[in-house]
């Protein structure tokens, strides 16, 4: 059975008198425990919507999500699963150690237990150093790995990451990189939403690329490049989206 799937997801937003925009169509997606998953596509094209509809902050229209054989709602389910999203807000008057506290509260873990992991996630994050520091003089960089940290306190098998190197430098988004390969190493399964093709590239063992609600591909990467007759993956999502706008024209 697959560690997440989903069958026939669909959402559709309802604007006003008779307006409905689709946030997605009818998806069917399988990801097996071990994989780092990349979901790619333009803005707008449902990403989001397909993340946020698996953690149970949307409901869907029709269709169905699940995690580890459990629906979005399910409390056991969700403390097996850490979850970063694009642009997080954080109370910034609080420093590092005080985030990753409130964070472990919520997931009703033991003093001993927060005390233990915040110490192992601010030297896995290398925000150690920072520990003092109040959230609002922290960079984007730290930010992000702040973030990342939170999403991992409570030790989860499953990592949902929602554009993790947004405004990040090149030395922070290889260090992010790295740090999901050795989280991945450590038996952890990532499903990653990315506008950054070469981040993409460089770390998921499968994709699926969205457009305009729609799942328009999944596979391995080098599959799909071999059937789009793809040189990388900026040719090969061009050349997907493309030949879809063609065979169904807006």
């Amino acid at each position: 059975m697959a560690l997440i799937e989903t069958k026939e997801l669909t959402k559709i937003y309802e604007l006003g008198w008779k307006k409905r925009v689709v946030g997605l169509n009818r998806v069917n997606l399988q990801i097996e425990e071990g994989e780092i998953f990349g979901i790619l596509g333009p803005n707008g094209s449902g990403k989001t919507t397909c993340l946020k509809l698996l953690l149970g902050v949307l409901f869907p229209t029709s269709g169905e999500a699940l995690i580890m054989g459990k629906g979005p709602l399910d409390v056991e389910m969700k403390k097996n699963v850490g979850f970063l999203p694009e642009n997080p807000y954080y109370y910034d008057y609080l420093t590092g150690p005080e985030l990753l506290k409130f964070y472990g509260r919520l997931f009703d873990l033991a003093p001993e237990t927060i005390r233990k992991r915040t110490g192992e996630l601010l030297e896995l994050v290398g925000l150690n150093d920072a520990k003092r520091l109040a959230l609002r003089h922290y960079s984007k960089g730290m930010l992000e790995r702040i973030g990342l940290a939170a999403s991992l306190i409570n030790d989860p098998k499953i990592l949902v990451l929602d554009e993790p190197t947004t405004g990040l430098d090149p030395i922070g988004c290889k260090e992010t990189r790295d740090l999901l390969l050795r989280l991945n190493q450590e038996g952890k399964t990532i499903l990653l939403s990315s506008h950054f093709l070469s981040e993409v590239e460089r770390v998921c063992s499968r994709i699926a690329i969205f457009h305009r609600g729609n799942l328009i591909e999944l596979g391995t990467l080098k599959d799909l490049l071999v059937q789009y007759e793809a040189s990388t993956l900026e040719d090969l999502f061009v050349k997907s989206i493309e030949k879809f706008d063609q065979q169904h024209p807006a």
